[in-house]
């Protein structure tokens, strides 16, 4: 049986809607790519369901976003009094008095933002009525529980889980997801972290700074999508802080060892295996879309098992929208809510929205942070362009001096035709608050000279890109301070 949530759950019930139970469009996920289309489509006057299955708020609030970052942020608290020596004439220490208390803060803290975030926005919106139930399409439209649900226009934002990774055993012994691993309420003495993209890099750190001994692995380079010398770059600091990182190298197997995790690893100097008493497996993460019924709706899927969608964010099936994780692309939350709010008022406005990530920016927050936008030089050479590049070492950058902490760089990609800036990427302590900029500058068609003119604040992080603006026709190691 369909239902509204009611008091008895722990929501708000909304008021009483008009239609007998008909709705001008169902949003499949209560998850920030759900509230998303569901509050749009609300804005827009519409009446709609949106559906949710399990613990409202979706990834980002309850096992992704806020739970990492917290956690990320006490260990670089604990790193900095540990750094603070780099300063002289200071020491500093810190240390972890109550694992379990600090796990238990992010998880109040958790709650509070589903709660405020989520919970408390369903009365807000007098056209929205929030069901409980799973969803599945069937010959007739959708239904919820097993009951029809009578709806004019469907949005799946569905989300996606931790992927498990084709290891020979892995069925076999307990491995810990990006989820089960913020829930432990034991500090591991030892973590093997299979996998070198953005979750593998931010939770091997953060383990590390806390104490936990950290073996970190892939099959390739640490986050593939970022230039090699970032790459290079961030590999050597997570092995100064005391990481294992190992890269280039193939799994052939894993099993226990005792009460300990044993994977076998094959590299070009032969094989070993790699012990610990936990295994974290970061190698990806899989759309939601087996449970819905989407063959026998017509609705197709990509070789990656999302759901296919067109630049308008619709499906093979008409009426039928999806957006977010579950599409299998630009897996970042504030993709997926943008691409909710696309799908939503394409579905009730005649499909006139176009989706445009060609200057999405994306960060990882390790320390020091990773961010980028637009093309990396590999890329825009595949395209055609006849590219030049400026790197910039993070020696050069007043603030980083200031800061005594040099660590990173800056790379701009520029078409040597036009001048014009085509992408950037950062390695940098506060990288991530200087990537915006890059982003708008790319947007709006900026030249290297147009960078390299503009003015910046001294002493900070952002002030670098402008460097490196002048560093692709300057040597700027013979630049005063705010030259040129």
């Amino acid at each position: 049986m369909n239902r509204s949530v009611t008091e008895q759950d722990g929501y708000a019930r909304p008021p009483e809607k008009s239609g007998e139970g008909t709705f001008d469009i169902a949003v499949i996920g209560a998850g920030s790519a759900g509230f998303s289309a569901a509050i749009t489509a609300a804005e827009h006057g519409a009446r709609v369901a949106l559906i949710g299955q399990g613990l409202i708020g979706g990834t980002c609030v309850n096992v992704g976003c806020v739970p990492s970052k917290t956690m990320i942020r006490a260990a670089e608290a604990l790193h900095g009094a540990q750094a603070a020596g780099r300063f002289p004439g200071l020491a500093g220490q810190a240390r972890i008095t109550d694992w379990r208390q600090l796990v238990a803060a992010k998880d109040d803290l958790v709650a509070d933002l589903r709660q405020k975030k989520y919970v408390d926005l369903l009365p807000e919106y007098d056209r929205l009525t929030y069901l409980e139930g799973a969803a599945r399409f069937t010959e007739t439209g959708v239904a919820v529980d097993g009951e029809p649900l009578a709806a004019g226009k469907v949005v799946i934002a569905t989300g996606a889980s931790p992927a498990a990774p084709d290891i020979a055993g892995l069925a076999d012994v307990p491995w810990l997801t990006s989820t089960t691993a913020l829930e432990l309420t034991k500090q591991p003495r030892s973590l093997l972290v299979v996998g070198g993209g953005y979750i593998g890099c931010e939770l091997a750190q953060m383990f590390a700074r806390t104490g936990t001994a950290v073996t970190l692995v892939t099959r390739s380079r640490l986050i593939p999508e970022a230039e090699p010398e970032i790459a290079e770059a961030l590999a050597r600091y997570l092995t100064e802080e005391g990481i294992a990182v190992r890269t280039g190298l193939a799994y052939d197997g894993i099993a226990r060892q005792g009460e300990q995790i044993a994977l076998t690893i094959r590299t070009d100097a032969g094989t070993e295996t790699l012990v610990a008493d936990h295994v974290l497996m970061t190698t990806g993460r899989t759309p939601n879309a087996a449970d819905l019924g989407l063959e026998q709706a017509g609705i197709g899927r990509a070789a990656n098992g999302g759901i296919m969608v067109d630049d308008r964010m619709r499906t093979a099936k008409s009426g039928v929208y999806a957006a977010g994780d579950v599409t299998g692309r630009d897996q970042f939350v504030y993709m997926a809510a943008y691409g909710a709010r696309l799908a939503a008022h394409n579905a009730l406005n005649g499909d006139e929205l176009v989706y445009d990530n060609t200057t999405m920016p994306w960060v990882v927050f390790t320390d020091p942070q990773v961010a980028g936008v637009g093309l990396s030089e590999a890329a825009a050479k595949s395209r055609g362009f006849d590219v030049r590049t400026s790197v910039v070492p993070l020696g050069q950058v007043p603030r980083a001096l200031a800061a005594r902490d040099t660590r990173g760089l800056i790379k701009l990609v520029a078409d040597r035709r036009t001048d014009r800036l085509l992408g950037a990427q950062i390695l940098a302590p506060e990288g991530a608050d200087s990537i915006q900029t890059m982003a708008l500058a790319i947007r709006f068609g900026m030249t290297v000279r147009d960078l390299a003119g503009t003015i910046f604040p001294y002493l900070t992080t952002v002030e670098g890109l402008k460097l490196a603006a002048q560093g692709f026709d300057k040597d700027v190691a013979k630049l005063s301070c705010c030259a040129g």
